[in-house]
């Protein structure tokens, strides 16, 4: 019964940690730097694409490599468990 209860605490536990992070504003996590700002404000809509373009570019393989990682991890969790 502990076991099952546990279980639950901790499913609990994910599902607030998503909503949390669901809920958290997207520029409490973007770091505003005057020079882009101003740059990106001055431009066209051009460069404003090139620029979208360019961040996702730069986030997408970090994203890709971490849940990577994190699937392989997960998978040999118990590799060298001993029985």
């Amino acid at each position: 019964m502990k076991l099952k209860s546990w279980l639950g605490i901790r499913r609990v536990a994910r599902c607030a940690a998503f909503l949390a992070a669901l809920w958290v504003p997207a520029s409490a996590l973007a770091q505003n730097c005057a020079l882009c700002y101003t740059q990106a404000a001055g431009a066209g809509q051009r460069i404003i694409q090139a620029l979208r373009g360019g961040i996702i570019i730069l986030v997408v393989p970090p994203i890709l490599i971490c849940t990577a990682l994190t699937v392989m991890a997960y998978r040999k969790r118990n590799h060298f468990a001993e029985e």
